[in-house]
């Protein structure tokens, strides 16, 4: 006999808030610890083709590090649709614009690439000080603990 797939109805689904501090923690570590708990993977109602997760509230993205020689030769790039318009930055020029846009960046390539993966990703909210517009929400402290490497 064969059971069926548990779906968890949609008015069920609890939705928490989370405050990660983004100071001093890898980017890629850290970008995999906010894809899944944005996902809901974190959760034992975990559905792929459902919306389970949580919000994330991420502070302090203008502190996070990466390892080695990153900062100088990792490379954004984005394209203005204009011949000739590719426009490129390291991870130093980026952080020092738009600190924000790194931590997204890192989270929205680790969710699916389909209408799914774009609704997780508004529940992603970065900030690059201390403070955040969402006290209203009462978001839990989340402290994430990576291991740190070797790297400088």
């Amino acid at each position: 006999m064969m059971t069926k797939t548990y779906l968890p109805p949609v008015d069920s689904i609890e939705r928490k808030w989370y405050v990660i501090d983004a100071a001093d923690q890898r980017l890629g570590r850290l970008a995999t610890e906010i894809a899944q708990i944005i996902r809901g993977k974190n959760k034992p109602t975990y559905t792929p083709h459902m919306d389970t997760g949580d919000f994330v509230i991420v502070v302090n993205a203008d502190k996070v590090a990466v390892t080695g020689k990153k900062g100088e030769q990792k490379i954004y790039r984005r394209h203005s649709g204009r011949p000739g318009g590719m426009k490129t930055e390291t991870f130093d020029q980026l952080q020092n614009r738009v600190p924000e846009r790194i931590i997204e960046k890192a989270v929205k390539g680790m969710l699916p690439k389909n209408a799914l993966g774009r609704q997780l990703f508004t529940k992603l909210k970065v900030y690059s000080g201390p403070t955040h517009p969402h006290q209203a929400q009462d978001p839990e402290v989340l402290k994430i603990d990576t291991i740190p490497t070797g790297g400088k």
